[in-house]
């Protein structure tokens, strides 16, 4: 008997998985972007920690916090330890269930049962201690699958949540910029409606002095005004972005006024960013590491389902002893002991069987599918982020000159008033003018930051290369 017991263990260690074998489906790896201009990107590896080029320490330090503290990577990392433990249980399926048990009774059994036999004789008591263990025979690879499927979804979990790392840490660098450059309009409009107080006490200093007119004096007030009115909006703007940058970072909304109320130089922006090679961007995404463990955890799980056509064998045994007292529970002659080898086998119903493999064929083309789209979407998004920094930038460049042009011109424009060239309404038009060239300057300015966020975004950020110590913990080795 104990041979035959041992012919099943030695068929579980050499039999074979049904379903079929993992392979990485080819995915398109073009030679190059269309879009990187070798004028303004280069092929060089995409460098890590993409916001500490702008050299900025509050930056560097607000990321550090929100990659420590933010709430959403909090919900991202418990769903990583949650997924590596449910591998870890998924795992224990591999080896002997063994449980330990032990109980006592008191029986009583009825005068009919017992017959002329006393009441309290029929009364008897039970004890019994035992260590049992029970074992799947895993000859078809339906637990190996399944922890095929457990491991590829932990492993997608560690990437979704360096996905989500990329979107928290772009989305802050997103605002912070948007919040400098919202500081800069703010500046731009207070300095106009400053140099337009200027304008107005001129104007009614000429029409004290009997040199101007009333209709100037209008005029001038109500340009200062205009632009006063920009001033609120433009503060409303600012809070909202304070705030959001406090909640990314794990702090109340107010817990960073008075750290970004202060404004500061909006940042310079590179002369070439580096790109890398459209290769290292396909493996380099958490996004689409996520869909194909996502497939790879599809395919295992048709293994699975597969497996559930052939017979499965179980080995339970059981060591243990059994007394009526606790004196004699561990005697010689106590001892009990249980093998048995079980076969459950649905060859009766694979009706159902088939309809949940072809269910599981089904999850895997989806997987597929959605691992092909995500791919798709990659180079999308990285096309578009190119072509998006590229024309930001040479916007910003015509908008450099119109705002010097309109600057010239408001001088011109005073001087040539205060010597009574021109009426104050051409003082007025140039001053507008000059207004709306320099916001949208620095609105320029702004979009072309943003768009470079968007582009490290799309380009992953280097995000391999981060140093454990100054990101969340992700653990891929142990999976």
């Amino acid at each position: 008997m104990r041979n035959l017991l041992l012919i099943p263990v030695l068929l579980t260690l050499t039999a074979c998985a049904v379903g079929p074998d993992y392979r990485t489906p080819e995915s398109p790896a073009p030679g190059a972007l269309v879009r990187a201009d070798e004028a303004l990107y280069s092929a060089d590896p995409v460098k890590a920690e993409f916001w500490r080029r702008f050299e900025d320490p509050l930056l560097t330090q607000l990321v550090e916090e929100a990659l420590a503290a933010n709430h959403d990577l909090r919900i991202g990392l418990a769903r990583y330890d949650r997924s590596r433990a449910l591998l870890r249980e998924s795992r224990r399926d591999l080896a002997p269930t063994v449980t330990a048990e032990g109980g006592v009774a008191n029986q009583r059994l009825s005068a009919d049962q017992m017959p002329g036999v006393s009441r309290a004789d029929r009364d008897s008591d039970s004890f019994d201690a035992g260590v049992s263990a029970f074992w799947e025979l895993d000859f078809f690879g339906r637990v190996r699958r399944s922890v095929e499927a457990q491991r590829a979804d932990a492993e997608a979990s560690a990437a979704d949540l360096r996905a989500l790392q990329v979107v928290v840490v772009a989305e802050l660098v997103d605002t912070y910029f948007r919040l400098r450059g919202l500081q800069e309009q703010l500046r731009v409009a207070q300095a106009n409606a400053d140099n337009q107080r200027e304008s107005l006490a001129l104007v009614d200093a000429r029409l004290e002095a009997g040199r101007g007119t009333e209709f100037d004096s209008v005029r001038a007030r109500a340009q200062l005004e205009s632009t006063l009115s920009r001033l609120p909006a433009l503060e409303g703007e600012i809070a909202a972005a304070t705030h959001r940058i406090a909640v990314l970072a794990g702090e109340e909304p107010g817990g960073l006024v008075a750290v970004l109320e202060e404004p500061a130089a909006p940042p310079a922006l590179p002369t070439r960013v580096a790109t890398g090679l459209p290769g290292e961007l396909l493996r380099r995404r958490p996004d689409i590491a996520a869909a194909e463990r996502r497939l790879e955890a599809a395919s295992a799980r048709i293994g699975v389902a597969t497996a559930d056509l052939y017979p499965r064998f179980t080995l339970t045994g059981l060591l243990g002893t059994q007394a009526a007292s606790t004196g004699d529970l561990f005697a010689r002659d106590s001892e009990t002991r249980l093998i048995a080898l079980g076969i459950d086998w649905s060859f009766l119903d694979t009706g159902r069987v088939r309809a949940r493999m072809a269910a599981a064929d089904a999850d895997a083309d989806a997987n597929l599918a959605r691992y092909e789209q995500t791919v798709l979407v990659a180079l999308e998004e990285t096309e578009t982020a190119l072509a998006r920094y590229a024309q930001a930038l040479r916007e910003r460049e015509h908008l450099v000159d119109a705002a010097e042009a309109s600057a010239e011109a408001a001088r011109q424009a005073r001087v040539r008033f205060e010597v009574g060239v021109i009426d104050f309404l051409e003082v007025i038009d140039a001053e507008r003018s000059r207004l709306e060239a320099e916001d949208s300057l620095a609105r320029s300015h702004t979009r072309s930051a943003t768009a470079l966020v968007g582009l490290y975004k799309a380009l992953a950020g280097g995000w391999d290369d981060v140093p454990e110590g100054r990101r969340m913990r992700v653990e891929r080795a142990s999976l």
